[in-house]
């Protein structure tokens, strides 16, 4: 079984993200209508697409001038300029709307498809509408999925699955959350100083007979888990190397470390 590889190296302050067990990505960055986590800014510059799904462009014309607060408001929301609005806009404000157009930024309307949500008509786009973009080597990384309504969340983690074939990395100030398909073997390098150690796999979309891991405080040997039984919640990572390997598609999630 091919092994897939994985690594938060898009967190590290290095501007070199290629690794001896990982090349380098191409990212492209969506940001949902929740607040900016604190490597916002970070992410941003790092991304060749920049995506804002409906009211998540008023979180970026709020919140990136609070990056920076000896900069003048305007220059820096001119300076982070997302590529393009999409989703249904019902929540993006209408000064915000009229202040990217007026910059020139696409405002893709998609009112009339009412059975997607917003991130998936943006993951859409990035996947079918972006030629620039490499997609063997492209990873999405999606802020502000995680917290807030319950509905939403849920929502975003079907996401990943609806898209399995993409790496999506759903990330907030706390920990972040991607799938691992059981298509494949998979080895996880932990970035120990941005993030660790409590993790967690969890067999969101069907029931796993055998889930095998090394590297974690509570390993699994041809483990069964299922929701109203074991289910793997509060690891701890303990190792520099995780492997996974299971019957079923899980859902991998580790903390944030909190940024001095």
């Amino acid at each position: 079984m091919e092994v897939m590889r994985h690594a938060s190296t898009f967190l590290l302050p290095s501007s070199s993200e290629g690794t001896d067990y990982l090349p380098s990505s191409v990212h492209a960055l969506i940001i949902l209508n929740q607040r900016l986590p604190g490597f916002a800014p970070l992410l941003w510059e790092r991304a060749k697409l920049r995506v804002c799904a409906d009211g998540g462009a008023n979180r970026v014309f709020d919140g990136m001038p609070e990056f920076f607060p000896d900069d003048d408001p305007g220059e820096v929301r001119r300076r982070y300029k997302p590529d393009l609005v999409n989703g249904d806009m019902d929540s993006i404000r209408a000064e915000v709307k009229d202040y990217y157009s007026d910059l020139g930024v696409k405002i893709l309307d998609e009112s009339h498809d009412q059975d997607t949500t917003d991130l998936h008509k943006c993951v859409a786009f990035v996947c079918d509408g972006q030629p620039i973009l490499e997609k063997s080597n492209l990873c999405i990384i999606v802020l502000g999925a995680l917290g807030g309504r319950f509905d939403h969340e849920v929502g975003n983690i079907n996401v990943l699955y609806r898209f399995s074939n993409m790496r999506i990395i759903l990330l907030s100030d706390d920990c972040l959350i991607y799938l691992l398909p059981k298509t494949h073997r998979h080895e996880i390098y932990i970035e120990s100083s941005v993030e660790g150690p409590h993790c967690g796999l969890i067999p969101v979309g069907a029931p796993s007979t055998s889930t095998t891991t090394t590297g974690l405080q509570w390993n699994l040997s041809e483990t069964g888990m299922h929701f109203g039984g074991l289910v793997s919640t509060s690891n701890i990572v303990r190792e520099a190397k995780i492997t996974v390997q299971s019957d079923v598609d899980l859902l991998w999630t580790i903390s944030i470390r909190k940024q001095s």
